[in-house]
């Protein structure tokens, strides 16, 4: 079965542009605002959403997302508002929608359980920036069970043999961490990520999109001159913050304005 997720990776490349996915944390300010939230960042251009539960121990995250999912957590957030945001998303529009999770509420709820409900919902698949291929065994098996992407990360300190268990085991795309450390926006991204795509390329992988600090059109228009999508999360989170959906769905034309070749 052809992933959904590399398939509008190629819709995008086939229209002469990049993919743009767009990230936002599930139940933030509240869950149907998150909800119309990641309908509206669908509709002003977003190929690929991924949603994130907000978790207690964010390892990868800054300050703006940080505080998006503290605040989403304070409100009640459960684990099981995943499946109820992704089914009612994936009913209102026809992107592939991405759960970017932290490995241990997945443990916790139960692998195979987890990836039952995503199915079910409409969901397409699981990001997962705290666990590697290796380890990943039981997510693997479920995963081509249920024919749901799995995708991995990779970073510039990867090494060769890292990549390459990373291009087996990954499917949709890859995830390129653009630069060491956490998320949010930065003024220039490093050359490094254009090294580590040309890496991934010689290890066979087909599609890579480049995340963590691209927060501008033009940072976009970098990006997707060499990667086949970009990744935005700080810079579309601080939009709903600031000014509602509206302010967000703004924001999110913008951003995919860049993503032309």
């Amino acid at each position: 079965m052809t992933s959904r997720v590399a398939a509008a990776i190629d819709a995008a490349k086939a229209a002469g542009r990049g993919a743009f996915i767009g990230y936002l944390p599930i139940g933030y300010p509240d869950l149907q605002t998150s909800i119309d939230a990641a309908v509206a960042l669908a509709e002003a251009g977003a190929d690929i959403l991924e949603l994130g539960p907000p978790y207690s121990d964010p390892v990868m995250d800054g300050t703006v997302i940080q505080e998006a999912t503290n605040a989403a957590l304070a409100a009640g957030f459960r684990l099981r508002d995943t499946f109820t945001a992704v089914r009612e998303i994936a009913a209102r529009v026809d992107v592939p929608i991405l759960v970017m999770t932290y490995w241990n509420p997945v443990l916790q709820y139960g692998v195979d359980r987890f990836a039952d409900d995503l199915l079910a919902a409409g969901g397409a698949g699981l990001i997962t920036p705290d666990i590697t291929p290796d380890a990943a065994g039981e997510w693997i098996a479920a995963s081509e069970r249920t024919d749901l992407d799995r995708i991995f990360l990779v970073a510039p300190t990867s090494t060769d043999e890292r990549l390459q268990l990373i291009a087996d085991n990954s499917t949709g795309f890859v995830y390129t961490v653009s630069t060491m450390g956490i998320t949010g926006e930065r003024a220039e991204l490093d050359a490094a990520a254009r090294t580590l795509v040309a890496r991934l390329r010689d290890h066979g992988v087909e599609r890579a999109c480049v995340g963590i600090g691209i927060s501008t059109p033009e940072q976009i228009a970098g990006v997707v001159d060499y990667a086949d999508g970009a990744i935005v999360g700080t810079a579309l989170v601080r939009a709903l913050r600031d000014g509602g959906v509206a302010g967000l769905a703004e924001t999110a034309r913008s951003l995919a304005s860049g993503t032309a070749r």
